[in-house]
């Protein structure tokens, strides 16, 4: 009898920071590690985190170059580890192999998870993208919006007291959308993920997680 070897998925980190690589591999290993192998690769060429399309768009030479290594390494399936799915359209057109962006998958869970869904990111210079890549989408009638919790990328730590502030910003949202879920728009957000609640029927989305099984979809 032959074995079938479990597919391998690499998580391509935009940013420098290890941690967060780290972080997102072991959200996508505890949730699909039973059934393919999650990777991770850091972008050391980038910036310590990507905070709006000035620091996305100095992080693309070295994010590019990733998918290469992903590649040599036995990927057959990629995520790009941002919320605002930078390069997508290039690396989906170029790489020869499924590209998953974590913001589309989260906000395509988070679709049909309920009637409406509405994310909550970092900072307010996020929330532009976010919303333009929602709209090219057409999601857009089924967000409720986007709203920035006011905690830095380099800040979402337990130790520097930000689950407080998302969870905050997620009872906010679900105060003013009940019933909606609420996507976590940010790579930076899955260490919290599993300790953010939403009151009745809404449901937090970790997009780290949506993304790793978006990708078992795209390779079945």
């Amino acid at each position: 009898m032959t074995v079938r070897a479990m597919p391998r998925i690499a998580i391509l980190n935009p940013n420098s920071t290890q941690r967060m690589t780290d972080e997102m591999v072991a959200s996508a290993r505890d949730a699909i590690g039973a059934v393919a192998e999650v990777i991770g690769l850091t972008n050391r060429q980038g910036p310590a985190s990507i905070q709006g399309p000035e620091d996305a768009a100095l992080c693309l030479e070295g994010l590019f170059a990733l998918v290469e290594e992903a590649r040599d390494m036995g990927a057959q399936a990629i995520v790009i580890g941002c919320f605002d799915d930078t390069g997508l359209a290039t690396l989906r057109a170029s790489a020869g192999l499924p590209v998953i962006g974590m913001g589309e998958a989260g906000c395509i869970a988070g679709s049909v998870a309920s009637r409406a869904f509405a994310v909550v990111t970092s900072l307010d210079v996020s929330v532009p993208v976010i919303v333009d890549n929602i709209r090219d989408m057409r999601l857009d009638d089924r967000c409720a919006g986007v709203h920035a919790s006011g905690v830095p990328v380099l800040a979402l730590n337990e130790r520097a007291g930000s689950l407080r502030r998302v969870q905050d910003a997620v009872d906010h949202v679900v105060a003013l959308h009940p019933g909606c879920s609420v996507v976590l728009g940010c790579g930076g957000m899955t260490i919290l993920a599993r300790r953010i609640t939403a009151p009745g029927a809404s449901r937090v989305i970790d997009p780290v997680v949506a993304a790793a099984f978006m990708c078992l979809a795209a390779l079945s």
